[in-house]
């Protein structure tokens, strides 16, 4: 019988190329190969399940011969999505981001100007459990862009700065209608330095 740090050497080696399929079929060969006491060991060893061990073995007898593309969780297996979890995070996250909420709700050209990471913060503290990546992919889902803010002088904005947006958006909606892409592309005044 291996011994139990060599053992858990192997799996540790083995841990980066194995899924978690093969890993369980290969703990439970390990497993049926030392005999009396090889589920115990290898689970410790492996850091598996003595269940998930025996489930392996229960597998390799039952298992037709080995076909390509087979797949390793049965359909629906697996972690749940987190907008699958919470019901509320969509939501919620819309409630966010509407007071902040660029350009015209009707146009396909919408933008926040807050961070994912900030959004993310937000909706941690009201007790939802999601990441800037999740969402970033909600706000992308929802036909959010996201822009950052631009530092200006005290001051009014631009005189024509509606009418350039209202351009903006109808031609996007003329190119969307003949199927066009469409590109948006946000460029700054670049200055020397200091006021001019």
């Amino acid at each position: 019988m291996p011994d139990a740090k060599g053992l858990a050497r192997k799996f540790e080696t083995l841990a980066r190329v194995l899924d978690e399929r093969t890993r369980r079929l290969v703990a439970a060969a390990e497993a049926e190969a030392m005999g009396f006491g090889g589920v115990t060991a290898v689970a410790h060893a492996s850091g598996l399940a003595r269940g998930t061990v025996i489930r392996g073995m229960a597998e390799l007898r039952t298992a037709p011969k080995a076909v390509r593309g087979q797949r390793i969780r049965r359909k629906g297996a697996g972690r749940k999505r987190a907008v699958e979890q919470d019901t509320t995070l969509k939501r919620d996250l819309e409630a966010l981001v509407e007071p902040v909420t660029r350009g015209d709700p009707q146009s396909p050209l919408r933008w926040t100007c807050k961070s994912v990471r900030q959004l993310a913060t937000e909706l941690k503290r009201t007790g939802h459990q999601t990441s800037h990546r999740m969402v970033a992919e909600l706000l992308h889902q929802m036909d959010y862009s996201l822009q950052g803010n631009r530092k200006t002088l005290e001051g009014s904005s631009h005189p024509d700065r509606d009418a350039q947006f209202h351009h903006i958006s109808d031609k996007t909606r003329e190119f969307q209608a003949k199927g066009q892409p469409v590109i948006s592309v946000d460029t700054k005044e670049k200055r020397i330095g200091g006021q001019l």
